[in-house]
């Protein structure tokens, strides 16, 4: 196998995400370049990787007490180096604290930082002197904000939003969950998977959501597992399943004749596919705003062999739709509109430090900008679902509210508010809209 300096790796992460870089694709980019090297590196280089990011208020809490320096006022190398030390320290057992301490200081002199040597050296040594217990502050706020690692805003928030599961939903940030993942019934079926994967070592359970979900565990990369490159099963939320599945069930009960669905805000893809395999007499229509999200979409509808059903197009989904419409519209628009993202925090740990309240209010005139112009499009007596991986209140049910006040012709059908936490998957919210035929007695409620 090859060896690597797996601390130099996660630095060059960590300085990426520092430069602007989104933390899942700097720490995808980084195990891509090393994707021969030991399982164990790999494993090492993501745990402390996603810790330094999603601890990152919490370890400079504590570097703060022991230093006369603030982490504010640090290089940033030297910032990074010290965090990636005060994880190793506060939070991973497996790692001797000479090791950690030594190694953080190696890096810093081989950076070119001697002269700054010995003030790493000081302040990991007196982190270790401290111990693993840390003293959060007294004051609700403040100690959510750094127990959690959570900017004081969102706490306050999250606290106001969801008085009752706030602590549950920032907890749930730092819970190991299982990978989930929708079998393609179209290739095969879920004991066949179930079958091979256990075959292969992994744990597979049920879900609790989706008959055609599973969670799997004790895996190294989903890209060499049994089934994956073949199309057999792809990764996706649970929540995301169980909508598709929803909106299924929706379109049987309204007894409508799929034919015809788009996607508008559609990659990786994962929607599409998940009803694609679901209704496999309809032809859909996967759209998204860039290139890059569209290669992306590209090769996962080809992963699962439905390139003669799926036809993926560039358009912006504020646009009006009028190269997209054929004779007939679509009886099924899926509308997973961008969002804050707070519902996966889990998974993308630095869109709590991206995101703002007036970032969120910015995203809900976008998000209404975007379902004002899908309503039009929906057939008569088709369905809309609108969905997001978000929990904030106003991106959610007060756009359905907004939604329903400001077109007549829809009536709600379902909706559903995952929340982390409260529910062992990640954070979304769904809400599916029948668009009433003019000549039907039924009247929006």
């Amino acid at each position: 196998m090859e060896q690597i300096n797996t601390r130099e790796t996660v630095l060059s992460v960590l300085m990426d995400i520092e430069h602007g870089e989104k933390s899942d694709i700097a720490l995808s980019n980084a195990l891509f370049k090393n994707q021969f090297i030991d399982k164990q590196d790999r494993a090492f280089i993501t745990r402390l990787a996603e810790g330094v990011t999603e601890r990152r208020i919490t370890l400079d809490f504590v570097l703060d007490s022991y230093s006369k320096t603030k982490t504010k006022k640090m290089k940033p190398l030297i910032r990074n180096v010290l965090r990636m030390g005060a994880y190793q320290l506060l939070f991973m057992d497996g790692v001797p604290a000479h090791a950690a301490v030594s190694e953080s200081v190696k890096l810093v002199k081989k950076h070119g930082f001697q002269n700054l040597s010995g003030f790493c050296n000081g302040v990991l040594r007196s982190v270790e002197r401290g111990g693993k217990e840390i003293n959060y502050p007294e004051e609700r706020l403040t100690r959510l904000s750094v127990e959690y690692s959570a900017p004081l805003w969102l706490c306050e928030k999250l606290l106001a939003d969801y008085p009752e599961e706030c602590e549950g939903m920032l907890a749930a940030t730092f819970t190991d969950r299982k990978t989930a993942i929708r079998v393609n019934l179209n290739l095969t079926d879920v004991e066949a998977i179930r079958q091979k994967l256990t075959d292969a070592g992994i744990t597979v359970e049920k879900s609790s959501y989706s008959d055609r979900a599973l969670l799997i565990s004790g895996y190294d990369s989903v890209r060499r597992l049994p089934g994956f490159l073949q199309g057999e099963f792809s990764v996706q939320d649970e929540s995301g399943i169980s909508s598709m599945d929803a909106l299924h069930r929706a379109a049987a009960d309204a007894d409508i004749d799929v034919r015809n669905v788009w996607d508008v805000c559609a990659a990786p893809g994962g929607k599409t596919m998940a009803l694609a395999e679901l209704l496999p007499k309809a032809s859909f229509t996967a759209m998204d705003i860039s290139e890059g999200k569209l290669e992306r979409i590209s090769e996962n509808v080809e992963r699962i062999r439905q390139e003669d059903r799926v036809r993926v197009l560039a358009h912006d989904a504020t646009e009006p739709f009028d190269d997209v419409l054929s004779e007939e519209k679509p009886q099924i628009i899926i509308c997973d509109a961008p969002c804050s993202g707070l519902g996966v925090l889990g998974h993308k740990n630095d869109i709590k430090y991206r995101i703002t309240q007036e970032g969120i209010e910015s995203l809900v005139k976008l998000q209404r900008e975007i379902l004002d112009n899908v309503a039009a499009s929906v057939a008569e007596g088709g369905l809309l679902l609108y969905s997001t991986c978000t929990v904030t209140p106003e991106e959610n049910e007060g756009n359905a509210t907004w939604f329903l006040e400001t077109h007549p012709e829809y009536k709600s059908v379902s909706k559903r508010q995952f929340i982390p936490g409260r529910d062992s998957c990640d954070g979304f919210y769904y809400h599916i809209f029948l668009k009433i035929r003019r000549d039907s007695s039924l009247r929006s409620e």
